[in-house]
């Protein structure tokens, strides 16, 4: 059943990541077109929530990354949840290697960024963006292989992409949080607890967690804590067991959820943040610090992040090479978590969010150059790997 909960995510992440990247080329179209400005004034339009004194009042681009956003971590935790529990994560000899590579793979490309625009306080802010992986964009790329990629190697892509979710995960909640409201924070807390009763006294029904769930992310969104993080909350708490008859609640709304993610969620937040204009963009933008410290962060930082610990604790005799891989094929893997993307949009929409515009499309170029050079990249070495038979590994313990 792992197994196949694993290979459903791989199909659904795989086929989404095609539509995410109509969704972002139409994006750039627009962006680049005569309706250039109806398409930022409809993302700029205000839409408010009121209930008597209270109220919720933003531009429906935030409603998108901080709503619809919210629902994609959801599955992000219930992923994550699984994998820990009874997937590939949850025995040491499957969590050494992605977990290593993921860490390398997250550090390094924060490091060049940080190194590279150390001398702009504002700027520095946005030492995360090029640590992030976009899991769909990078399975996609893989989907063009076929059976020609090993499942194996596939599942180490997933492991990453989940490992390095957690980590951005726990970098919003430290580092982009904005000024706490006490009592917002305490009424989110008071949430959590219902939702950890509701699961010690044994709560199957996932429509009581959902609307503990919107309670808690109205109280997040309110404390200044970001409020994509109620999602993660919720998802920890939701039963994984099954039941007499086989059922298992977090399964259940985890299948009923990734195609409303890969299909609809992913694709308009694409759309609505991945527009640029190129016309309005000078040599100052793209060579500028932001830019170039994430295109460098998502092209070298990541390959050598994740190549080189990976590398490291193979020939160690630590852990084994993915069933059916070469190194060559390991390394293409590497290079595809350069394709940043969506979620190095959504941590620099968190790192800009209260920068001048121009912060944002410097940004938003770094991402697009670095997503993109990635992926062409990837491909190359991906047909180079899939040309080679699979190197035999050593016959190594682990330890």
């Amino acid at each position: 059943m792992p197994l196949k909960a694993l290979r459903n995510f791989i199909r659904l992440e795989s086929s989404g990541g095609l539509i995410l990247m109509m969704a972002a080329i139409l994006s750039m179209i627009i962006a680049n077109s005569p309706w250039a400005e109806q398409h930022a004034q409809f993302f700029a339009t205000r839409t408010a929530v009121v209930f008597g004194s209270f109220s919720i009042d933003k531009a429906l681009l935030l409603w998108i990354n901080d709503g619809l956003m919210a629902v994609f971590f959801l599955l992000i935790g219930l992923e994550l949840k699984r994998e820990v529990v009874e997937g590939q994560l949850s025995s040491r000899d499957q969590l050494v290697l992605p977990v290593v590579a993921a860490l390398g793979g997250f550090l390094l490309p924060a490091l060049i960024f940080a190194v590279i625009n150390q001398g702009d306080p504002v700027a520095l802010a946005g030492w995360a963006i090029p640590s992030a992986t976009d899991i769909a964009f990078a399975l996609g790329v893989l989907s063009l292989f076929g059976k020609r990629i090993p499942l194996a190697v596939k599942v180490f892509l997933a492991s990453i992409a989940i490992v390095d979710d957690l980590g951005a995960i726990v970098v919003i909640a430290l580092f982009y949080t904005s000024q706490l409201s006490l009592t917002s924070l305490a009424v989110s807390v008071a949430g959590v607890v219902v939702l950890a009763l509701m699961n010690l006294f044994g709560v199957r029904r996932t429509a009581i967690y959902i609307v503990v769930g919107v309670f808690i992310w109205v109280a997040v969104l309110k404390s200044g804590i970001h409020a994509t993080l109620a999602g993660i909350v919720v998802a920890l708490a939701i039963p994984i067991k099954t039941d007499a008859e086989g059922h298992s609640p977090l399964k259940k709304l985890e299948h009923a959820l990734h195609p409303w993610i890969a299909y609809a969620i992913l694709p308009v937040f694409a759309f609505a943040n991945a527009g640029v204009n190129l016309t309005q963009v000078g040599a100052d933008q793209v060579f500028s610090g932001i830019s170039l410290g994430v295109a460098l962060g998502l092209v070298f930082g990541k390959q050598i992040g994740v190549f080189v610990p990976a590398w490291l604790a193979i020939r160690s005799g630590l852990v084994r090479m993915p069933e059916g891989a070469n190194w060559v094929m390991l390394y293409g893997v590497a290079v595809t978590t350069g394709i940043g993307f969506t979620m190095s949009f959504f941590i620099g929409s968190l790192a800009y969010e209260y920068a001048a515009a121009s912060y944002n499309d410097t940004m938003k170029i770094g991402v697009l150059a670095g997503s993109a050079i990635s992926m062409v990249w990837a491909i190359v070495v991906l047909f180079i790997a899939t040309r080679q038979r699979p190197e035999k590994p050593a016959q190594v313990s682990v330890r």
